[in-house]
């Protein structure tokens, strides 16, 4: 009998939910405090969340070089935009929000700029190339598999099991509807199961 493929695993550091409530609560101090010109009550919040924003991005762009920039401009743009945040929702989900926004901006970009390349017959380096041996451990073979699921698929698995935030908030985070999470989470469940059906052979033999 084959071993079903892991279920993407929540974050332990994202704590318990009494943990993300005082999180949530030091959240909001800090913006008050940045709202008012401190720029060290941002700088902890750019401490606070920046691995996770440039987690984000790194899935759905696939290049380091690429999430690390777009993770930092979605800084900028939050420091920008901070006079507009009204705490309706978490600051984290209004960041996830800027740096998805931010990321699928930037991955057209890059499609428009490898077509042109391709149009001008130009030798296109390759972007966030796959490790030589992407097979070397069951969480490598995982990530592998995740590359083949849609942008926003790969953002939606990121945000919910990863992050471990409601499907309300990766909703508000992607700007879209509820039920099309659970539609985007479901189906790439879907595919991660039967992907790692298919390439059951590729797992080394301990």
């Amino acid at each position: 009998m084959k071993p079903e493929p892991p279920e993407p695993p929540s974050n332990p550091a994202s704590g318990g939910p009494d943990d993300r409530a005082i999180a949530r609560r030091e959240d909001l101090e800090w913006v008050e405090r940045a709202k008012l010109g401190d720029d060290g009550a941002f700088r902890r919040l750019v401490e606070r969340h920046r691995d996770r924003a440039y987690g984000l991005a790194l899935r759905i762009l696939r290049s380091a070089p690429d999430a690390e920039d777009a993770a930092q401009e979605a800084f900028v743009r939050a420091w920008r935009a901070l006079p507009s945040f009204r705490g309706e929702s978490g600051f984290s989900t209004w960041l996830y929000r800027i740096v998805a926004r931010q990321s699928f901006d930037r991955l057209e970009q890059i499609k428009r700029r490898r077509e042109r390349e391709t149009a001008l017959d130009a030798v296109a380096e390759p972007v966030g190339a796959a490790p030589a041996d992407a097979t070397r451990s069951r969480a490598r073979r995982l990530e592998r598999l995740m590359a083949a699921l849609s942008p926003v698929q790969r953002a939606a698995v990121t945000l919910y099991y990863w992050q471990d935030i409601s499907v309300e908030d990766v909703a508000a985070a992607l700007g879209i509807p509820e039920n099309t999470v659970k539609t985007h989470l479901s189906r790439a469940r879907a595919e991660l199961r039967d992907a790692w059906r298919r390439t059951e052979h590729d797992e080394p033999r301990e």
